[in-house]
């Protein structure tokens, strides 16, 4: 891949969008960019298991909020499943765990921190729902770029 948002923020400064400060990058891609699939969670990642195990994600990047809720959402076994499926990233509005097992899969991850427990008991998530988190409105269907310098979106395809 060679986009730096920064440049993509400088070119299109009328068709892109920046999300807010706190999120971090934690996976073991540095940059990723897709066609974004959206995930809201009520704490349990059940829905997020069945999309990132079960369907092909091929340029994709999935866009899960859980509302900053202090529960992990993705750990070592989503991230393997995500990298299986060839899903590009994933952004949490939210917490991510096993941190160390993560950071050699070669898929881009961004979350506002870490946090050693998940929520057990199972609750129903919705996909395609429109989310907003971080400054950002997200879409199923809309790009999103991410790097070093940040995360990026935008209605259009630009690279």
């Amino acid at each position: 891949m060679t986009f730096f948002t920064a440049d993509i923020c400088d070119m299109h400064s009328d068709k892109v969008f920046v999300l807010g400060a706190g999120y971090k990058s934690y996976g073991g891609a540095d940059k990723c960019q897709g066609e974004i699939v959206t995930v809201k969670l009520d704490k349990n990642n059940t829905e997020l298991i069945s999309l990132l195990r079960d369907e092909d994600g091929s340029g994709k990047i999935v866009v899960v909020d859980v509302d900053q809720a202090y529960y992990a959402v993705v750990g070592e076994n989503l991230m393997k499943f995500a990298q299986q499926n060839n899903y590009a990233g994933i952004i949490v509005n939210g917490y991510i765990r096993d941190t160390f097992q993560i950071r050699d899969i070669p898929v881009a991850l961004y979350a506002l921190g870490t946090c050693s427990r998940k929520y057990i008991p199972v609750t129903q998530g919705e996909r395609n729902t429109p989310l907003s988190f971080g400054g950002l409105d997200f879409n199923s269907g809309d790009y999103l770029y991410a790097d070093t310098d940040g995360v990026i979106v935008s209605a259009d395809k630009i690279v």
